[in-house]
């Protein structure tokens, strides 16, 4: 299905008009699709215990776990720019930046094995984030340029849905493992790098976009500054500052999980099976929401997304009891993933032409990503100095502020 569209390099002008019009998506995204459903059962399998990991099995303090975490999800933003220029100054060459990406986190997995203390675990994580770093913005600049403006918004929830079932898969396929063996971690990791390889090899055989039809001379490639003058664009240049400031309140997913299971006393060997809740919400939303962001408008949609995470913060901080309080916020949590993750490339791909797609968006990414590094800092150090709820109370704060500046900013009745 996928081979017999790889004349067309992803970097065409007309990869929509004919393959959108019968599929509504692109080979290209579906195949993209599959790379990362195969490549998130990898990572959310490792993900799902990783808190469980740090904090219980090696002792570590809330501020050394919310390090790390930022770690994990952060440290990936001083790469991201490069991956995105590099794909662009490569002549289109996105496939392959990002197959190096997928590469590196994949050899990362094994690495886990070996190591026990705060130091080399952060440089683990460090490496594999590099490796997301690396391939995130080359990838999203696929999705793009192989979707029409008119049904952006459906390509990329057409692909965070199957990259969320991976995410649903991660953590069940964690959670039997631990269940049926002893060195439950140990077996974990190890599926997880066979798991990441079979990503790798998939890309590599499978996706589009190997070739492209010019190569730029060294006079006509994209230049860094000419990726950072993008800025100079109102529309990009709000979106990031959006990104940004949204992200400083975005608490990550291993600490809602923490303070739900706190809040629940739920057990530890049930633990990998809270992203499952996340996880299907985004897959069953990821679709929906594209669609809807392309009818009604993505700043629309975008804020929505947040209004969902603002009222998981306030449903954590309250004292009811309740059995249908883990689903109400593990439902809210994956609305909120739906409606901001594929949106927010969507529309940031709306104003980044097409040979500067992936540094545009990489710069976006950047700013987000940067910014819940800094969350997650901030997060375990509130935690640990003056307990969770004053640390979700001061985060819930935060993001409210932050939810009525950009309301002002994006301005949702505009157009996109």
């Amino acid at each position: 299905m996928y081979v017999a569209d790889s004349r067309a390099s992803t970097t065409d002008r007309a990869p929509a008009s004919a393959t959108v019009g019968a599929a509504r998506v692109a080979p290209t995204v579906l195949a993209l699709g599959t790379v990362s459903l195969v490549t998130d059962v990898s990572s959310e399998m490792v993900t799902a215990i990783l808190p469980l990991y740090l904090v219980t099995g090696l002792g570590l303090s809330p501020l050394g776990f919310g390090l790390l975490d930022g770690v994990y999800n952060g440290f990936s933003a001083v790469v991201r720019l490069i991956g995105g220029h590099l794909a662009d100054r490569g002549g289109g060459r996105h496939k392959w930046v990002a197959g190096l990406g997928y590469a590196i986190s994949a050899a990362c997995k094994p690495l886990l094995l070996l190591v026990h203390t705060l130091t080399p675990i952060g440089l683990v994580l460090a490496a594999d984030r590099t490796g997301k770093g690396l391939r995130t913005a080359p990838r999203d600049a696929l999705i793009s340029l192989s979707s029409t403006p008119e049904n952006r918004g459906r390509s990329f929830g057409v692909h965070r849905a199957m990259d969320t079932a991976g995410a649903l898969l991660g953590p069940l396929a964690a959670f039997l493992i631990l269940r049926a063996t002893v060195d439950g971690y140990d077996a974990v990791f190890t599926v997880s790098f066979c798991i990441a390889v079979t990503g790798v090899l998939i890309l590599v055989l499978f996706v589009p976009g190997g070739r492209t039809e010019r190569v730029p001379s060294p006079a006509q490639r994209p230049t860094l500054r000419a990726a950072l003058a993008l800025l100079r664009h109102r529309t990009l240049r709000r979106t990031a500052i959006c990104a940004l400031f949204l992200g400083l309140a975005t608490v990550s997913d291993s600490f809602v999980y923490l303070l739900l299971q706190r809040r629940l006393g739920v057990p530890d060997r049930w633990f990998a099976l809270l992203p499952l809740g996340t996880a299907a919400a985004f897959l069953l939303l990821a679709l929906p929401l594209g669609r809807a962001a392309d009818r009604v408008g993505r700043w629309r949609v975008f804020l929505a997304g947040h209004a969902a995470l603002l009222a998981v913060y306030v449903v954590l901080l309250t004292s009811l009891h309740s059995p249908a309080l883990p689903y109400l916020v593990l439902l809210l949590h994956g609305c909120f993933y739906a409606a901001t993750d594929g949106v927010l490339m969507a529309a940031a791909s709306d104003s980044v032409p097409e040979e500067l797609r992936s540094s545009g968006l990489a710069l976006v990414q950047t700013g987000q990503a940067l910014a819940r590094f800094a969350c997650s800092l901030g997060f375990g150090a509130l935690w640990t100095g003056w307990g969770d709820r004053t640390a979700l109370g001061v985060s819930t704060l935060v993001l409210a502020l932050c939810a009525v500046a950009s309301l002002t900013l994006l301005r949702p009745g505009d157009p996109t």
